[in-house]
């Protein structure tokens, strides 16, 4: 929804009553829940929250100061909407669907004036239309009426919309088509055209929400080794400031195993926002080689941007990615971080005068975060093509207290957690993510595809690393009572594989080429040949060969660097076999 789009407003404009930073009371205005409105001599774009009596609430988008009362306010009479249709990837909006460098070029300026719009995808630009449905075939909603080569990675099926009742098909265009001409015209009077539009609060209609069994393969060894996330699952990424929730969600993004990728910086930084923008368009995608924004989406909303725009722009990230899954796909959607999205509802709350939950949150945060996840899953389309949208979502507990409001209901939701840790960071382990904390409620679903694509005994591996790992969580609190050479000589051995576990196999380098992106096969190569030493060490010592003797094999120092080998494959097999010749040879 902009005016940009040549939006009616309807009749009875009303005027401001009061302003309270970006909450603007209006009388004599004829609205309903949820629409939006202009405010102001300027025009300014906002969306009602409350009515009550002849007083309508609404919440602004923009910066609202030098607004007064006695301003007009007009009423669109419809809900905050997203245009979906073909130029959305490789490109860049802010939190209510403007796209950031059409406002720039439109200014003459990198700082945007107020009231200035633009639609969300260019409605001028001709697409190149071949339809796959012809005169007399019958379609519905959901149906998929032709293809458009959106960008080089990505083709964009354009669709029968959810709401249109379907029919036969009465004529077909093809060719070079801007996206408000009908390339399909129904029986019924119905036209297809390559645009849509949604509302940004209303769920895509599907068939079937399914339970996901494939993984969202990430390339961090930790993450699908030890915690995996299902494609249409739900994560929680909680950390304090510099513990790295920003570049692991960049990772996810960079080498996730998803068609389309959704960034929403919700309230971030403007420093790290501006390195999504720099860097994403000269990565280069490992799948196919051509530029990683080729399949991404960027929604920027900075913590300089109007805070109430915050709450909208998850919405637009969430109604985006639902598109692209209507199509077949599997779409990642990353947002950082929903902490300052609560904080945004915090502050309108408060202005609203509302009864405040705990912390000053309002009471219904929880809800409003469980409507946002639940809209990710893996799911049957209208059109009987399977999709998903997993859901990412950044926390920022102050202090990194994990007890806040906000971490705590993010929680209850979502089925994976990876907590990072700043102890971890300030020892430049990275990725921060605390093993003992984190934890993955899909391990058991996706255990049957990373055995049949990976390895048999995939999940066996996993859980004895978690508990060497678990068992020198507790060993290292004696150790800090009495030091390590007072433990028994298999406990000492045990923390020295652990060590390994954690500098060969959770570490993991984003700075080297080889290293940033470690498949699956690759992860379960490093963690057996650990275990090989693990069990070969072990024997050893059942055989009275000293811990010392033991520790101060060759072999042992090159676990840590299979993950840097470009011939991985070879040097493991050799690794193993250099292991295992030199512990029996103490025997």
């Amino acid at each position: 929804m902009s005016q940009a789009s040549e939006t009616e407003t309807t009749e009875g404009t009303g005027r401001i009553k009061s302003v309270s930073g970006p909450v603007v009371k209006a009388v004599d205005l004829d609205a309903r829940m949820n629409d939006v409105v202009y405010v102001g001599d300027e025009g300014l774009m906002g969306e009602v929250i409350e009515i009550e009596g002849d007083v309508t609430t609404i919440q602004v988008y923009e910066e609202t100061s030098g607004v007064a009362p006695g301003e007009p306010v007009e009423n669109t009479g419809e809900p905050l909407t997203v245009d979906l249709g073909p130029g959305m990837l490789d490109a860049i909006y802010d939190g209510v669907q403007r796209p950031l460098d059409v406002l720039e070029e439109k200014m003459n300026s990198a700082f945007l004036d107020r009231g200035v719009d633009a639609p969300g995808i260019d409605l001028e630009e001709e697409w190149e239309f071949t339809p796959e449905v012809e005169a007399g075939d019958t379609v519905e909603a959901g149906d998929i009426v032709g293809v458009v080569p959106e960008t080089v990675t990505i083709e964009h099926k354009v669709m029968v919309p959810p709401d249109y009742e379907g029919g036969v098909v009465e004529s077909v265009e093809e060719g070079s088509f801007d996206v408000e001409t009908p390339v399909v015209t129904l029986e019924n009077g119905e036209e297809v055209t390559m645009r849509q539009e949604w509302p940004v609060r209303e769920k895509r209609p599907t068939v079937e929400k399914r339970t996901p069994r494939e993984p969202l393969v990430s390339g961090q060894r930790i993450l699908d080794g030890l915690f995996p996330i299902a494609k249409g699952g739900t994560a929680a990424i909680p950390g304090p400031f510099g513990s790295g929730k920003t570049v692991t969600q960049h990772s996810l993004a960079k080498f996730a195993d998803a068609d389309i990728v959704v960034y929403v910086g919700c309230g971030e930084r403007g420093n790290e926002m501006t390195e999504v923008i720099e860097d994403f368009p000269e990565l280069e995608d490992p799948k196919n080689g051509n530029s990683l924004m080729a399949r991404t989406s960027l929604i920027a909303n900075t913590s300089n941007m109007p805070v109430a725009a915050r709450e909208s722009c998850v919405y637009t990230g969430i109604t985006i990615a639902e598109y692209y899954r209507d199509m077949g796909y599997d779409v990642a959607l990353m947002a950082d971080s929903t902490s300052r999205w609560a904080e945004a509802m915090r502050e309108i709350s408060s202005r609203l005068e509302e009864m405040p939950g705990e912390e000053g949150y309002p009471a219904y945060l929880a809800a409003r975060l469980a409507e946002f996840y639940e809209r990710a899953g893996y799911f049957e389309n209208l059109n009987g093509s399977e999709g998903s949208v997993s859901a990412i979502g950044a926390v920022s507990p102050p202090g990194g207290d994990f007890s806040e409001p906000v971490t705590q209901n993010t929680l209850r939701i979502v089925k994976t957690f990876w907590a990072l840790d700043a102890d971890l960071a300030e020892r430049r382990h990275f990725p921060a993510i605390n093993w003992n904390e984190s934890y993955s409620l899909y391990q058991e679903q996706l255990d049957p595809w990373f055995q049949e694509n990976v390895a048999e005994d995939w999940s066996e591996r996993r859980q004895w690393a978690v508990d060497t790992l678990d068992e020198e969580g507790e060993l290292q609190e004696i150790v800090q009572l009495v030091g390590k050479d007072a433990l028994p000589e298999d406990q000492q051995l045990t923390l020295e594989v652990a060590r390994y576990l954690r500098e060969g196999y959770l570490q993991q380098n984003a700075f080297i080429d080889v290293d940033m992106y470690c498949p699956p096969e690759k992860t379960y190569a490093i963690l057996s040949t650990i275990q090989t030493y693990n069990d070969e060490a072990f024997d050893a010592l059942d055989a009275g060969v000293p811990i010392e003797d033991i520790t101060a094999i060759d072999a042992a120092p090159k676990l840590n660097r299979i993950a840097t080998q470009e011939d991985w494959e070879a040097f493991v097999d050799e690794l193993k076999t250099e292991i295992t010749e030199q512990l029996r040879s103490l025997y």
